[in-house]
């Protein structure tokens, strides 16, 4: 029996979360996210890895959707929940705490107590990429887990991509559905805001990876604005 979720969820989105903790589709990636659990980083010597594929988690009955690109090798991959002790979270969650989405400003471990608000956090690829860079047959592997959680959350009204890798996986999603005739009417850039044919609100976001937090790519100011907008587009009140 996998570990509980520790913010409760519905059964459809626990059933979910057990089909992802022990998918086995992409050898490449499991066999890296395995690799990288026994190697380990000096300073997690002392800690048991996830390595294995990374559910979403939030609050079912979000509003917001907020979809990032994968695992980080040494963040989620470690700790077992996305965005969790790695500099993109350290950089995001302060601002979903700052807006009422998140409990806390940190997110250390997944039983540290942080809970969403009215958001769910997933991403296209839920096993760690070696640089960060899946292949298009792992993205499309993933694919369904996405598909699935979207399916079990039914009162989300804005998505929120985080870099384009999220954003053309999300496309990819809208297209396989028959929301959208085609991509290219939708052009990935910060601060993109695209009213879809079903009424969602799709915007985007540069990612909060450190290659863009440290050289200013991306800084907080330009991060809050887009999660206030997706409150507002939401219906909550800041």
């Amino acid at each position: 029996m996998t570990p509980a979720n520790p913010q409760s969820t519905s059964p459809l989105l626990q059933q979910i979360r057990e089909t992802i903790i022990t998918c086995e589709r992409c050898p490449r990636l499991r066999d890296y996210c395995r690799g990288i659990g026994a190697t380990k980083r000096r300073a997690y010597l002392d800690q048991t890895y996830w390595s294995r594929p990374v559910p979403g988690f939030g609050d079912s009955r979000a509003r917001i959707l907020i979809l990032g690109l994968a695992p980080g090798a040494h963040g989620a991959n470690r700790t077992g929940r996305p965005f969790t002790g790695d500099g993109s979270g350290d950089f995001m969650y302060p601002v979903l705490h700052e807006l009422g989405l998140a409990s806390k400003p940190r997110a250390i471990t997944r039983d540290d107590g942080l809970r969403l608000r009215h958001a769910w956090i997933a991403s296209v690829v839920r096993c760690a990429p070696p640089g960060d860079k899946p292949l298009p047959q792992e993205i499309r592997n993933c694919s369904t887990h996405l598909a699935q959680e979207i399916q079990a959350l039914p009162r989300v009204r804005v998505v929120v991509c985080l870099g384009k890798i999220a954003f053309d996986g999300y496309m990819a999603f809208l297209l396989e559905t028959g929301v959208i005739a085609r991509k290219s009417d939708y052009r990935f850039s910060h601060g993109a805001e695209y009213l879809l044919p079903s009424g969602l609100h799709l915007l985007a976001s540069y990612h909060p990876s450190l290659r863009n937090t440290n050289t200013g790519r991306l800084n907080r100011v330009m991060f809050t604005r887009i999660f206030l907008r997706a409150r507002e587009l939401a219906g909550l009140v800041v």
